[in-house]
């Protein structure tokens, strides 16, 4: 079965860095899409950064020249590097993954991150 572990997260100052990690486990195969999203109470979930069946990433407008998004492959692992963060980017992250392009989403178990002073 895979799975999803999500770490990274945490209470960062606005202005801050954070970097939140994902690895896959359970799968023998490139994972053909994985990103993250994230989700605030009362709120769908959106997307924030993900290689969605493509070795370009795409990024939430409200995001980009900050976050950056990276993959390993051979680890199954995704990370994000958030600079210059908000209190607006206050949220639960959390990954997703496709294991192939007519599959359903698998979402790990969501990680806080609080940008506060």
């Amino acid at each position: 079965q895979v799975q999803l572990v999500e770490s990274g997260g945490g209470l960062v100052e606005p202005g801050g860095s954070l970097r939140l990690s994902c690895a896959a486990s359970g799968v023998s195969f490139t994972i053909y899409e994985m990103g993250w999203f994230r989700q605030a109470a009362g709120t769908q979930r959106e997307l924030v950064a993900g290689f969605l069946g493509s070795a370009t990433a795409t990024y939430a407008n409200s995001v980009k020249g900050r976050f950056t998004i990276s993959r390993d492959n051979a680890k199954n692992t995704i990370y994000l590097q958030m600079n210059s963060l908000k209190p607006e980017d206050t949220d639960v992250y959390y990954c997703s993954a496709r294991l192939g392009p007519f599959t359903s989403k698998i979402w790990g178990q969501g990680t806080q991150v609080t940008v506060s002073s």
